[in-house]
């Protein structure tokens, strides 16, 4: 197994694009890894997420995400960046104009696929693989919650990321349903796939154990998984 991790801070001060919100973090994660990110509102969660995405520059100390160096990245560098990695949102952000295989087409242009046939091939596979290949065709707003998250995650799976950020993923979703999709980031991370999840969802926690992370009063330290 590779252990190059696939996010490493060392003493970095992360942002929130204004001030600092958490101090000197030293953070690795490797490949396979499932951690979880939680905190109280404003805590700095979100603004260690844009930082790895590169939407917040990198302050102070060294970052570093997959082949990227977040201290000297450069603003052509971004897009790149962040093709690399796959992000799941709280709301989706489906594209609501087009069916769920368009959704994925439009990503996989986007990150210049060429081939109509390779892409069909990998829509498939990805919609199979979160069993949603027989609502290909639907438009989102035809599917219910769960069944939008199912399609988010699908297409953050597309260029076989070594790691997906999942922000809050459970966050607009019933027990029920929340739980489908946890087992589901379970299985994606079994077959290798590093998931950074930020959660407030104490519930899920207890219920699917992984290594936590938790940021109080601006330090981001490792904490006990519940048992």
């Amino acid at each position: 197994m590779d252990t190059i991790p696939v996010i490493e801070f060392h003493a970095a001060d992360i942002s929130n694009g204004e001030v600092v919100v958490v101090e000197d973090l030293d953070l690795s994660i490797r490949p396979g890894e499932f951690v979880y990110l939680t905190g109280q509102v404003g805590s700095g969660k979100t603004s260690i997420i844009r930082t790895i995405t590169g939407e917040n520059p990198l302050l102070s100390g060294e970052g570093r995400v997959g082949e990227f160096d977040l201290s000297t990245l450069r603003k052509k560098q971004v897009a790149y960046l962040r093709r690399s990695l796959g992000i799941v949102f709280q709301d989706f952000q489906l594209l609501m104009d087009r069916s769920v295989e368009d959704n994925l087409r439009f990503v996989l242009k986007a990150t210049d696929w060429k081939d109509k046939a390779a892409m069909d091939e990998r829509i498939e596979q990805v919609l199979s693989s979160v069993g949603l290949y027989r609502k290909a065709y639907k438009m989102p707003h035809q599917l219910s919650g769960g069944e939008q998250q199912r399609a988010a995650i699908a297409r953050a799976l597309l260029n076989e990321p070594a790691l997906i950020l999942a922000d809050e993923p459970t966050g607009n979703l019933d027990e029920t349903t929340a739980h489908g999709i946890m087992k589901l980031l379970f299985e994606i991370n079994g077959r290798g796939t590093a998931i950074l999840m930020v959660t407030h969802n104490q519930s899920i926690m207890r219920a699917y154990p992984a290594r936590t992370l938790t940021i109080e009063n601006g330090i981001c330290r490792e904490v006990e998984a519940h048992a």
